[in-house]
């Protein structure tokens, strides 16, 4: 299965006669991307685009982790149980700001990569040790997460984040979808559209297309559409 992201923009441009100055156009985390935020903004598209921490960031999901726990027919939600991070970290490390050096815990010195270094928006220092020292060091489990496979370890120390007149898009849809005006226009599409998806699924038992090729997967899932539009009609009185 390919990413949604690459579909976004294509819908939005084919829903252009549909929409109206006061439209808003709404979809989950798997459209988010920086580039589709950016040509939604250029293109003066109204959107509110979720990013992966959205829920986590609303107190309203606080206790959605107990949902996890319920069975579900349809799919096993229930996760395993991360393994604690033990491996140093860069508190672990002998950091000199100003020498610009750094010391591993077994003493070892690494060596500086690049004068200046910017991973996102922050910059800092990376360092990187060597096979020489790295390879028979008996601290290894300790210091990389996977030490029969990574040759070396590397680490980096940040000092502040690039001074630079970039737009960030994704910042900035964040700051929207968080204000309550963003949360309540969001909330609207969970009613709109996840439903929908619930009928089908779990209603109707489409959990999987059960015909091969896009043309007859695509007849197949309008075929369940218009049974659920139907049902929709008939439940309102529309027939009477």
């Amino acid at each position: 299965m390919g990413a949604e992201q690459e579909l976004l923009l294509p819908v939005v441009t084919a829903t252009v006669a549909l929409r109206t100055p006061a439209t808003v156009i709404t979809a989950d985390a798997g459209y988010h991307s920086e580039a589709n935020l950016k040509a939604l903004s250029e293109a003066g598209v109204s959107a509110l685009i979720a990013d992966g921490n959205m829920r986590r960031r609303d107190e309203r999901f606080a206790t959605q982790n107990r949902y996890t726990t319920l069975p579900n027919p349809l799919h096993d939600k229930s996760k395993t149980a991360r393994k604690p991070l033990t491996v140093f970290g860069p508190p672990d490390f002998t950091y000199d700001p100003v020498a610009r050096t750094c010391v591993c815990p077994a003493g070892k010195s690494l060596y500086r990569k690049g004068a200046r270094n910017v991973t996102g928006d922050h910059v800092g220092e990376h360092f990187r040790g060597t096979k020489r020292d790295c390879g028979p060091c008996t601290l290894r489990p300790q210091c990389l997460r996977t030490p029969e496979t990574t040759p070396v370890r590397n680490v980096a120390f940040f000092r502040g984040r690039v001074s630079t007149a970039r737009v960030n898009h994704s910042a900035q849809m964040r700051a929207r979808i968080d204000a309550p005006e963003g949360r309540a226009l969001y909330a609207q599409r969970f009613a709109a559209v996840e439903p929908v998806f619930g009928n089908l699924r779990v209603n109707k038992r489409l959990d999987r297309f059960t015909l091969r090729g896009r043309q007859k997967v695509d007849t197949q899932w309008k075929l369940y559409c218009l049974v659920h539009n139907i049902e929709k009609l008939a439940h309102t009185g529309y027939a009477a």
